[in-house]
């Protein structure tokens, strides 16, 4: 195989590539990408037996043919070369060696042999659609702060994406918890979405489709089946398996009769918490708001670092209400928040909190109080 390609082509395909790599691995094909080249295109597949992504690049193909070689330290090579560079990939299968060269740089790294590559077997997907990137990320962006990373609970650790019922119809869904909050997200149901079943989508594999989403006109390919996802754009596809486990019924948990409503700015009420909680202790964080006639006071009281207090005009005009917030969970939840107003709908002091955004209704958040 010997392939000549531009640096910031081969950069983007290899960082995809080496960020799929586990560091610590037990089996030494698995550091390894699998280069394929054939026709004017290059393939980078790489895979720790759960995510699997394979990335196509338009390269010159003097022979064709197929290597492995260690991601991370490829990566590490490409992105030390100067911008520009055209870089040139030798495969010596006799040798055991990769060659890589860049203008005066000479690198020469061990290969294993292509045979020993696992490729994930495709699987039938029983549902086929395509969503716009832009829809795709606003439903993972904006729930995977609620991802548990509790191992124990496994059927937590990702993003339920399912069909559900939203305000306007069906909805396309993504949902993820663990117990102390909970985002609900909903995008229009995309056309061919309607049957498909509801999965669990891993929390590595959501960090790495973010990477694909990126480009706020593509379409997104999404293909699912009881036991895989599948996430392709024309150059990259994302395969992953989804985690086997059944996600709770988050309903039960979504509150329907809170009556007492706050309404404040997002960005003065993040601004806000995070001041008072700088003199939070670091186990609890726990910060207390005190509701009155469109009056909201935050404050925190540490016996260790002392205590802060700020107050905030809001709109609130039920009765007086006291409670107690992690700060941590707060400010995540309002980060959210990308309209100018959070809506927050309270109970009582011992009730979970429900919050969205303005008058919009398709990202509603769940948050448990603290006692303070």
């Amino acid at each position: 195989m010997k392939i000549s390609i531009e640096r910031a082509v081969l950069l983007k395909a290899v960082s995809q590539a080496q960020s799929v790599v586990e560091r610590r691995n037990t089996i030494p094909i698995l550091a390894n990408v699998l280069i394929e080249a054939e026709g004017d295109t290059v393939q980078f597949r790489a895979t720790d037996l759960d995510i699997e992504v394979v990335d196509k690049a338009n390269a010159m193909v003097e022979r064709a043919g197929a290597t492995t070689v260690a991601a991370t330290t490829l990566h590490e090579i490409v992105r030390k070369l100067p911008d520009g560079a055209l870089v040139t990939l030798t495969d010596d299968s006799a040798a055991g060696r990769l060659t890589v060269e860049a203008g005066r740089s000479n690198f020469s790294l061990a290969t294993l042999p292509r045979e020993d590559f696992p490729v994930m077997a495709s699987s039938e997907y029983s549902s086929n659609f395509s969503a716009a990137a832009p829809a795709l990320r606003r439903l993972f962006d904006k729930s995977k702060f609620a991802i548990s990373t509790e191992e124990t609970r496994y059927y937590l650790n990702g993003v339920y994406m399912h069909v559900a019922d939203g305000d306007g119809g069906k909805a396309l869904r993504a949902v993820a918890t663990d117990g102390h909050r909970l985002a609900r997200i909903d995008t229009d149901l995309p056309d061919g979405a309607s049957y498909m079943p509801g999965v669990i989508v891993p929390r590595k594999t959501v960090g790495e489709l973010r990477k694909l989403l990126d480009d706020d006109d593509m379409e997104i390919a999404v293909s699912v089946s009881e036991t895989k996802v599948r996430f392709a754009t024309p150059n990259i596809t994302l395969t992953s398996k989804v985690i086997d486990g059944t996600f709770p019924d988050y309903t039960r948990v979504i509150p329907q009769g809170n009556t007492r409503k706050l309404e404040v700015d997002a960005a003065e009420f993040a601004k806000a918490v995070d001041r008072v909680a700088t003199v939070s202790s670091e186990r609890s964080r726990a910060v207390k708001l005190q509701l009155d006639e469109d009056r909201l006071v935050l404050s925190v009281n540490s016996p260790d670092s002392g205590a802060a207090e700020e107050e905030l005009v809001v709109a609130y005009n039920d009765e007086r209400l006291e409670i107690g917030f992690n700060a941590k969970y707060l400010l995540e939840i309002a980060s959210q928040v990308d309209r100018e107003n959070a809506v927050f709908m309270f109970n009582s002091a011992g009730d979970p909190t429900l919050m969205r955004e303005g008058r919009d209704t398709s990202a509603v958040y769940v948050v448990m109080p603290m006692r303070v």
